[in-house]
């Protein structure tokens, strides 16, 4: 096995080289400065080679020294994922998962009984944010998140699409101004979902109304919700027309609280994903809800396809 410098050592230094300062560094390491000199010295003797150039006023990394500290954070992080390996138990029985709000609320909630029938020894902790975890920081073992599916150091694997389609209560599809073409919109309240998503290919209705070759002067009025599931209640109530995520919006249509009042569906570039850091990819409960998580969108992406085509 080939030498390690004292890894004590090695820690010290990485805190003074990010600072450029030994007294910054014994404040984040909750030593004296004279410490982080002696643990600086003995690196420095192990290695035969200065690692800082010391002047009046500052201090300034070596070449040499420069150029290792991004290995060296590399390496760091490395211990730390190995460590949490380590530390984990095979199988606690608990399996905590992040998902927004709406997802957890409209999708992922009401089905969570069929995977808690199948896998009655597991508990699932749902940690319903609209904040991104860190894996680093919080104990969460999973998550579902709506994006483009890049998430550098994680693993990552597609779960299912996403598609815009407008929606409101069957009580609008009567009366006397009824919801039957896009034209029909001037009549009713748009409702607005500005859920910080940050997904420029998800339409608003200035955008929707301009595609269908609508005029409509009062396209940015309405009622505005920050979350999606907001938008949907407020359809369900008949408080106005709706543009919704279908996957979100499926248990209404199918209970037909809601209806695709005309076809006008709109792809997003965004989709839905099941994230995890490396260290849970061996985890036999992340396995078993992954598993069940894409079987349970297979059967969302058929049951939406056939809410659109009888629409």
């Amino acid at each position: 096995m080939k030498k390690i410098p004292p890894l004590n050592g090695l820690r010290v230094f990485e805190a003074a080289a990010r600072h450029l300062s030994f007294t910054k560094a014994a404040e984040e390491l909750h030593v004296t400065p004279g410490a982080v000199s002696q643990q600086i010295k003995a690196l420095e003797d192990y290695l035969q080679t200065p690692v800082f150039r010391r002047q009046k006023r500052s201090l300034l990394l070596t070449d040499e020294a420069q150029a290792s500290l991004p290995v060296l954070r590399e390496a760091f992080d490395k211990l730390a994922e190995a460590g949490q390996i380590l530390a984990a138990k095979a199988d606690t029985g608990r399996l905590t998962v992040s998902v927004a709000p709406s997802l957890a609320a409209k999708w992922l909630v009401p089905r969570l009984d069929r995977f808690q029938d199948a896998n009655p020894d597991i508990d699932v902790w749902v940690s319903a944010d609209m904040d991104v975890v860190d894996f680093a920081v919080n104990d969460v073992d999973l998550a579902i998140r709506y994006g483009r599916g890049h998430y550098p150091g994680l693993i990552a694997e597609h779960l299912m699409a996403e598609k815009i389609v407008p929606v409101c209560s069957p009580k609008l599809m009567i009366g006397d101004h009824p919801v039957k073409a896009p034209e029909d919109l001037v009549h009713h309240t748009l409702l607005h979902d500005i859920s910080p998503d940050k997904d420029e290919s998800c339409p608003t209705w200035p955008m929707w109304l301009k595609a269908s070759g609508i005029c409509h002067k009062q396209g940015e009025r309405g009622l505005k919700f920050n979350q999606s599931s907001l938008v949907i209640e407020a359809a369900v109530a008949g408080k106005g027309v709706a543009l919704a995520k279908s996957a979100l919006a499926l248990a209404d249509l199918e209970a037909a609280r809601l209806v695709i009042p005309f076809d006008m569906t709109i792809p997003t570039n965004f989709g839905y994903y099941i994230v995890h850091p490396p260290s849970k990819a061996s985890s036999p409960a992340v396995k078993a809800f992954a598993a069940w998580l894409k079987e349970e969108a297979a059967t969302t992406m058929d049951a939406t396809q056939s809410q659109e085509a009888a629409a």
